[in-house]
């Protein structure tokens, strides 16, 4: 039940994402989808990352059960943890208007679907999962707890890295040589000035 400030840091990050994720729904108009690549492992995959990320840490803290797992870390790993936290939240504040109507959960493409290179996307293809993968590593910093901890982590890594080939492929198909050439401008999750040297 809440023991220290970094659980407490880590269920106001929790309510501020999902704030964010009704907000930037709500201003979605409904598209028709022209082109649907979701499969069942796909919507596995997405309810298992959703357990990892808010079934499992809040069943954490509310219930002693998980207890027995818990792990002890150095606080300024919780500040660490803190600071990726606000990272994630900003990148998912800002990449949801980028995108705009052309997001979705899903993989799909709907009618009238851009391609969105402004903004956060200028830099990096997918914002929204680098968001994640930071949410993950603050989520084992914050809630240390090998279940609750980790449980996002466990779930996201294989979601990351099956789906996002297909996605990339699904744009590749939709968008064609535009879609190539901003690959190889853009990073998948990291931008690559910060490995790169620029022309």
């Amino acid at each position: 039940m809440l023991d220290n400030t970094f659980e407490f840091i880590w269920l106001i990050g929790f309510v501020t994402g999902s704030v964010i994720r009704v907000i930037h729904r709500r201003r979605i108009r409904p598209s028709k989808i022209t082109a649907n690549h979701e499969t069942r492992s796909d919507v596995l995959l997405l309810v298992l990352a959703g357990i990892g990320m808010i079934v499992v840490p809040l069943f954490y803290l509310l219930t002693p059960w998980l207890e027995f797992a818990n792990y002890q870390l150095p606080e300024w790993a919780g500040w660490v943890g803190t600071a990726l936290f606000v990272i994630a939240l900003w990148l998912l504040w800002i990449a949801h208007p980028n995108l705009g109507h052309n997001w979705s959960a899903k993989l799909e493409i709907k009618e009238n679907h851009l391609l969105v290179t402004k903004g956060i996307y200028r830099y990096i293809r997918h914002p929204m999962y680098a968001a994640h993968w930071l949410w993950g590593i603050a989520q084992a910093l914050l809630l240390t707890n090998w279940i609750a901890g980790l449980a996002f982590l466990g779930f996201f890594i294989p979601l990351y890295f099956l789906r996002v080939p297909r996605e990339e492929q699904m744009m590749l198909e939709h968008f064609g040589e535009d879609y190539h050439l901003y690959m190889n401008r853009t990073g998948r999750i990291i931008p690559h000035f910060l490995f790169h040297k620029q022309r």
